[in-house]
């Protein structure tokens, strides 16, 4: 099968799409597919991707507030010469900017069958960033896109159930999964706890994921301080960068920022830690979680997304209702208190996120755009009299 692959953000970008978009590439790869590539030119220095038969870079511009962020710009016509000149089997549009629009257009009039991502819940982001007036228009923006593709790809049930019932139509669900040798308990580094002044008796508490105002930073400011005031012996890491995180440091001196890290080192971190503290209610899944239960750390998390996939309460983790603000930062101090539970918990969130691997994931991928790809050819063929 020939798939293009159409998205706003390609590796080495640090984010949830890019993540799995390079996770799905590989497994296609080393199943002998051929794949294109179509996204905006990488910002500063220029790169190309691995492994990829063709690509095409389009310009692109920056959000603002987020310069590593960048938007491709409409280019239909580059894609329409790219695409008759070598014509895909199956597109993968996995961002809605003007990129993917513009090359959902084009698919439509070559008829090509294309199938359509939900990686980013647009709508919370607009009640997070003070324009919550628009997201009733940017649901029908997104209904209306969807719905012109051959299915649209979900990570959760919720979310499928969710979407159905706003008028979405052909939505189907593939997850994320987890690579459980690079994230393992095995990883766990005296030498880096002792860096941040901890041992193997005083609990480290870790959070990752971006610093910025979707990933309800003011409850994790508020939880770190509550631990801290119960356990003031252990030891509080945040991991990740943002728009956020001056605020972060000027309120919660005492944790350690790393910043962003490379791929090795996070894997140490994870595991080195022992509790997961992750407030946020934005994702679509939450890539970070499933690396922290892999990583044999006890979560905290809310009934969302990846939370309510992946966590049974007191099971393998600890879950709360969104919303319960107060339940989470409770549930928070008094876990950092029991150690014996939360090492408990730590090993069954293991067993739990080996459940999900990249291989079967693809499958479920693939299955979409095969499925996707022989209902074009139904709706193609012409009527015999």
């Amino acid at each position: 099968m020939r798939i293009c692959l159409v998205s706003e953000t390609w590796s080495p970008d640090i984010n949830g799409v890019a993540h799995t978009l390079g996770r799905l590439s590989d497994d296609l790869l080393r199943r002998g597919m051929t794949l294109q590539l179509i996204r905006p030119r990488p910002a500063g220095d220029p790169h190309v991707a691995q492994g990829i038969a063709a690509e095409l870079q389009v310009r692109g511009v920056s959000v603002p507030g987020y310069r590593e962020v960048r938007l491709g710009l409409p280019a239909a016509r580059r894609i329409r010469r790219l695409w008759k000149a070598d014509r895909p089997d199956v597109v993968y549009l996995a961002t809605e900017g003007p990129l993917g629009w513009s090359a959902l257009g084009v698919a439509e009039r070559l008829g090509i069958p294309v199938v359509g991502g939900w990686h980013t819940n647009f709508d919370h982001y607009c009640r997070d960033y003070g324009v919550g007036w628009l997201s009733s228009l940017v649901t029908r923006r997104l209904r209306h896109f969807h719905n012109r593709c051959g299915a649209t790809l979900v990570p959760t049930r919720d979310q499928a159930r969710s979407l159905t019932a706003r008028g979405f139509e052909r939505v189907r669900v593939m997850a994320r999964g987890i690579d459980g040798e690079h994230f393992s308990p095995r990883h766990r580094d005296p030498s880096l706890r002792e860096a941040w002044g901890s041992d193997a008796h005083r609990p480290v508490a870790l959070y990752v994921g971006r610093l910025a105002p979707e990933k309800n930073l003011d409850l994790l400011r508020d939880t770190f301080t509550a631990m801290l005031a119960a356990r003031p012996d252990m030891t509080l890491v945040a991991v990740g960068d943002g728009p956020g995180r001056a605020a972060l440091e000027k309120a919660l001196p005492e944790v350690h920022f790393t910043g962003f890290i490379d791929a090795a080192s996070l894997a140490r971190h994870y595991a080195s830690a022992d509790l997961f503290i992750f407030p946020s209610i934005s994702e679509t899944w939450g890539n970070v979680l499933l690396e922290a239960m892999a990583s044999g750390l006890a979560t905290v998390a809310f009934r969302h997304a990846a939370g309510a996939e992946l966590i049974d309460d007191d099971v393998n983790g600890v879950s709360l209702a969104v919303g319960d603000e107060a339940g989470f930062l409770d549930a928070a101090v008094t876990l950092c208190q029991q150690p014996a539970r939360y090492g408990r918990l730590g090993r069954a969130a293991r067993e739990r996120a080996l459940h999900y691997r990249w291989p079967a994931i693809a499958d479920d991928f693939l299955a979409a755009l095969t499925l996707a790809r022989e209902m074009s050819d139904e709706t193609s063929r012409p009527c015999r009299i």
